[in-house]
């Protein structure tokens, strides 16, 4: 057995599990059947191919950087009847970070590692609209079952200046979800155990979810430090930066035409 960790970070995300008409909203953290999706695109399957394999894998998911829900107001118009669509509201996660890892057969985890390395079709974090802010693969851990024991001792993947802001504190909580034992009487129902992503009949099974929480070590700590000091010496706030997707991209080369022009 191994365990594939996955680095999901954006500037928008999405994971609906009961998300239905024209209101799609997002729970707090990655849902299995929105990673599943993601790592069977990677494959390259169709829509409508078997997902036993991809659904028996145990699941987990660290809450980095929690981000800010927002709502998005979206209105559309028909190209061809030119009738007004149904109004719809979207909610997203800005600026959340999360570390999900996968358990299974040594072969299936070491294909789903290759894929999301060189994907089939782009990965995208629960909506096609939310692309990841750089590569999401993290790591894999080779004779391992354990998701969740994984996540416990991965390093805090949160954002720079978020850590900066918490470097008076040497460790920081993160909340853990993970997928009960069989038979434990514990933890949260949720529709979110893919049986079917075929566009004509999408399926979901429940599976139940149990949260704790892991300390991690703040790789920015600095004892005695609250604030950033100005040239004045007052002590501000650290700021969160802008935007920067566009950081991780890669510029492609450039191939001249054959005649130089």
């Amino acid at each position: 057995m191994s365990v594939l960790a996955l680095r999901l970070a954006g500037p928008l995300q999405a994971w609906g599990s009961s998300a239905r008409f024209a209101r799609r909203t997002t729970e707090t953290a990655p849902t299995k059947s929105g990673v599943i999706g993601l790592l069977a695109a990677a494959l390259g399957r169709p829509r409508n191919a078997d997902l036993s394999d991809l659904a028996a894998l145990s699941f987990a998911v660290r809450i980095d950087q929690a981000g800010t829900r927002v709502r998005d107001f979206q209105t559309a118009r028909h190209t061809d009847t030119g009738k007004a669509m149904p109004v719809s509201e979207r909610f997203y996660l800005a600026d959340a970070v999360f570390v999900a890892a996968v358990a299974g057969d040594d072969a299936l985890v070491q294909d789903l590692h290759a894929a999301v390395r060189a994907p089939v079709h782009l990965p995208y974090l629960g909506r096609r609209s939310c692309p990841p802010q750089g590569p999401v693969d993290l790591e894999i851990v080779r004779a391992a079952d354990d998701p969740a024991a994984v996540l416990r001792e991965a390093p805090w993947q949160a954002a720079a200046w978020h850590q900066e802001r918490h470097r008076s504190r040497p460790s920081v909580r993160l909340t853990l979800l993970a997928e009960a034992a069989p038979g434990d009487p514990h933890g949260t129902a949720l529709r979110d155990q893919p049986l079917s992503f075929a566009p004509s009949h999408r399926r979901y099974a429940l599976r139940t979810v149990v949260q704790t929480s892991v300390e991690v070590p703040n790789p920015r700590f600095q004892p005695g430090e609250r604030h950033h000091a100005t040239a004045t010496g007052r002590r501000v706030p650290v700021p969160p930066p802008r935007h920067t997707p566009e950081a991780h991209l890669t510029q492609l080369p450039l191939h001249l035409p054959p005649d130089g022009h």
